[in-house]
């Protein structure tokens, strides 16, 4: 058996930079499951990607599909054959379905039940002759956003302009909308031009040929060893930011890096102005000098060779010192605002139609900033800065800066917050309210930024979920699973001794009182705690604790945060200890029957054994000891006394029929394991850990 290689490119309009590489990746994870579940044995699958380009390079693809054996599985064999022992409808049905006869079928036993089955030849067809399938793999790629071209049905993320497909030095025949596959390509949009590929293997050749480097990790390598001959010639430090040589990567097919400059009277900007306008908008590395200082010069990737490189600066320098000369008026004029006038013009700014103005949404965050530091008992003197910082946190939402540079929220606020004359913990705290802004960023480094960020970020997400904006699947439009992530992150980082659900109450009943809420109050608490309970958990599986034990301490109340880890990871240490089988054991079984009783008080009168009466008193004096344990987070002192009650447990089990035929001494045993059951419940819902 001789072996061919294929090759599939797709040749598109320009795509987003931000869809190439995911987009390349599916079209090579689809392309190998089809070739695998089409039993056609290949070497290996290369990638390659252009902004105007997906292709994939398969090696040594076997001309033809493996013979495949099976066995089919029909019907139990008392419905293959009737009473007379004679074939079935269904027996003959299921034969013909596997192009055989009655004759060729045989019993087999599955768990003690004997079923028809045939032995079945699947003999492998030509590789040439079902490879037209793949049209079906290109067609089912799917994009975060598609749009249509021309009359035709397809959507897609742009028009497809050709296709290749070939196996060996033979056209795969594959026609999409009006393109038909060929074996010709298209080079660099304005240095190349259309080329024949004759053979799979030199698809990487033909395009260098046409100034394109298919290779995406080729390309991002020759961006990066182009910035750093610029740094070492010119004894410069460019910070290279991964996410943006990621783009500028899908940006371009033949990367060139130069530099530009710019005036230095723009120095006197913020940095992060200057950096946000030359990475955010123009796609610009900017340069310092070996001590960290900004330098008035920029670095760029051009979409082509050196040939009049001059010229591309001259035009790269000439946009940015417009965006800058905007940038410098912008903060110029912003600097005139008075900051409490720019907060009574977020009344005018419509942040939800139905929940309200970003002047509702500040007001709601001082509500809640005022909750949490009362909570947290926190000084009064910080109480006063952090409902400044709240009052004011969203300020520069309206001034000319952010506008211009939404990426800049939070930080401008804190600059000209300081300009203002307002406390440095204040102006620290508008920048931090908005961390973690990412999965890897921090959390607020200040307890202001972390209250106002904790009060701003449950606004947000409880007020969605009260007019029934809930994440599904893949959808967040508003960002709430890392808002919830955030929420998360600073409890834990803060390490406040706060129960969710009582933050959740208080933030919730702002939208209720104002009859927002779509629903009843306690249905979206239950939404919502769920919600949070699925952050936490992910949060768990970080750390590598065991789904069980998961289950275990989310199968009960939130609480304090901090203290679920705890227990998460106390539980996780200990679960191949000696005695933790039978105490869980113990434990659970407590719980089990608890749940046949309800809360009541505890008679001791009607004790009608030692066994009741030694558990009792033993439980009297270890439930305060374990609320103050866990209540100083020391854990694993609070499941050891809890573990000091197994034996006991277990004698009152032996010797006590809980569930007695007189009623009153029935109540007051299920009463005294309701109460046991609670104590336990504080460790978690231990019936959830699997023993062995």
């Amino acid at each position: 058996m001789s072996n061919r290689d294929l090759l599939i490119e797709i040749g598109l309009e320009e795509m987003p930079a931000r869809f190439v590489t995911d987009s390349m990746n599916q079209l090579s994870d689809k392309v190998t499951n089809w070739l695998l579940e089409h039993n056609i044995s290949f070497e290996q699958v290369e990638s390659f990607s252009s902004p105007r380009r997906l292709a994939v390079l398969v090696r040594d693809v076997a001309d033809k599909q493996k013979d495949v054996e099976l066995e089919a599985k029909g019907p139990a064999k008392k419905i293959a054959l009737d009473q007379d022992g004679n074939w079935t409808k269904a027996a003959m049905g299921f034969t013909r379905g596997q192009g055989a006869s009655v004759e060729d079928i045989f019993f087999k036993e599955i768990n003690g039940v004997e079923y028809a089955h045939i032995n079945k030849f699947i003999k492998g067809k030509d590789t040439k002759e079902i490879l037209g399938e793949l049209e079906g793999v290109i067609v089912h790629l799917s994009f975060p956003k598609n749009m249509r071209w021309g009359d035709q049905d397809l959507r897609y993320v742009r028009p497809i302009k050709w296709i290749v497909a070939l196996f060996g030095d033979q056209i795969i025949p594959i026609t999409i909308t009006n393109v038909t596959s060929g074996n010709k390509t298209w080079g660099h949009r304005f240095l190349g031009q259309e080329v024949e590929i004759t053979s799979p293997r030199d698809y990487e050749k033909v395009l260098m040929s046409q100034y394109v480097i298919a290779d995406y990790l080729e390309r991002k390598e020759a961006i990066t060893n182009q910035i750093k001959i610029l740094e070492e010639d010119n004894n410069w430090e460019i910070p290279i930011d991964e996410d943006l040589l990621n783009e500028v990567t899908n940006l371009v097919e033949y990367p060139t890096a130069f530099f530009g400059k710019f005036e230095e009277e723009f120095l006197n900007l913020p940095e992060e102005v200057l950096i946000t306008s030359m990475r955010e908008h123009q796609r610009y590395f900017p340069v310092k000098d070996k001590n960290g200082a900004l330098l008035p010069y920029f670095v760029a990737v051009r979409n082509g060779d050196h040939n009049y490189l001059d010229k591309v600066a001259r035009g790269n320098e000439k946009v940015l010192r417009a965006r800058l000369s905007d940038a410098d008026f912008f903060y110029k004029e912003d600097q005139k605002l008075e900051i409490d006038n720019l907060v009574q013009k977020l009344d005018k700014i419509i942040y939800h139609e139905e929940i309200g103005s970003i002047g509702d949404k500040v007001r709601r965050i001082q509500h809640i900033t005022k909750k949490v530091s009362e909570l947290l008992n926190i000084d009064s003197q910080t109480q006063e800065k952090a409902n400044r910082a709240a009052e004011i946190c969203k300020f520069d939402l309206v001034t000319n800066m952010v506008y211009e540079f939404p990426e800049l929220q939070g930080v401008m606020g804190e600059r000209y917050a300081r300009i203002s004359g307002e406390d440095e913990a204040v102006a620290v705290a508008i920048n931090e309210h908005y961390m973690p802004r990412h999965a890897d960023d921090s959390s607020p480094n200040s307890t202001i930024g972390a209250v106002v960020s904790l009060a701003d970020k449950l606004d947000t997400i409880v007020g969605c979920f009260s007019i029934g904006i809930i994440p599904t699947g893949s959808q967040d439009p508003y960002a709430l699973r890392r808002m919830a992530s955030g929420v998360v992150q600073i409890l834990l980082d803060k390490g406040w001794n706060i129960g969710l659900e009582e933050l959740i109450d208080g933030v919730l009943d702002l939208f209720v009182e104002a009859k927002v809420a779509k629903l009843e109050k306690q249905e979206i608490k239950k939404e919502l705690v769920h919600f949070f309970k699925l952050r936490i958990k992910h949060e768990l599986n970080t750390r590598n604790i065991r789904y069980d034990i998961i289950d275990a301490v989310l199968g009960t109340k939130i609480g304090n945060v901090g203290l679920i880890i705890k227990k998460a990871e106390m539980l996780e240490n200990n679960k191949d200890h000696q005695d933790f089988k039978t105490t869980i054991e113990s434990l659970g079984r407590v719980v089990n029957i608890a749940k046949k009783g309800e809360e009541a008080e505890i008679n001791p009168s009607f004790f009608q054994s030692e066994e009741e009466k030694n558990l009792f008193e033993k439980f009297t004096e270890v439930k305060p000891k374990v609320i103050e344990s866990l209540n100083n987070h020391e854990v694993a002192e609070a499941f050891h006394l809890l573990a000091s009650l197994r034996e006991l447990i277990d004698q009152y089990f032996e010797h006590t029929m809980v569930m007695a035929d007189d009623a009153a001494v029935r109540k007051n045993r299920l009463a005294q394991m309701v109460q046991l059951a609670n104590i336990i419940y504080l460790i978690g819902d231990l019936n959830a850990i699997i023993v062995k």
